[in-house]
């Protein structure tokens, strides 16, 4: 007598891909955003040139004067980033929106400009992340989920 098994092929449950609130989603893209930004900052002390320039109170490249100016400046375009993780949270839809798609674009701006002259690849690339980063941002404030009326 031959018992035979049957077997049941093994199936995989379907996973669930729940969908994320724009807010959360916009919040965490400028917290990588600026994780990006703060390590290619911090990587560049690696740099000669870097660490040269900030002994002489000098900025390379861009030939800027490390001054309390300088510095103040510095940290506002540091800050409007880091904001904009509590305005995704807390402004409401149209206000959040219009925010994330003017910071975005005038971001993206500066660091493309900033870009210039610059030859080394870590720079380069961290950059390029930040841009592509930058205009996910813009396309998903853009393309904001509505309501009908």
């Amino acid at each position: 007598m031959t018992t035979q098994q049957t077997s049941t092929p093994h199936r995989t449950p379907t996973l669930h891909d729940s969908r994320i609130d724009t807010k959360i989603v916009l919040s965490g893209l400028w917290i990588t955003m600026l994780f990006v930004f703060a390590y290619v900052d911090i990587f560049g002390f690696w740099r000669a040139d870097v660490i040269q320039g900030a002994l002489a109170r000098e900025v390379p490249i861009t030939g800027f004067t490390v001054d309390q100016r300088f510095l103040v400046f510095t940290t506002l375009y540091t800050l409007i980033p880091s904001l904009m993780v509590a305005v995704c949270l807390i402004a409401p839809a149209r206000a959040n929106r219009v925010a994330n798609l003017a910071v975005s674009a005038l971001y993206a701006a500066s660091v493309i400009v900033n870009m210039i002259g610059d030859s080394w690849i870590y720079y380069l690339l961290g950059s390029a992340v930040e841009v592509v980063l930058l205009f996910a941002i813009a396309r998903i404030a853009w393309a904001w989920p509505r309501h009908a009326a």
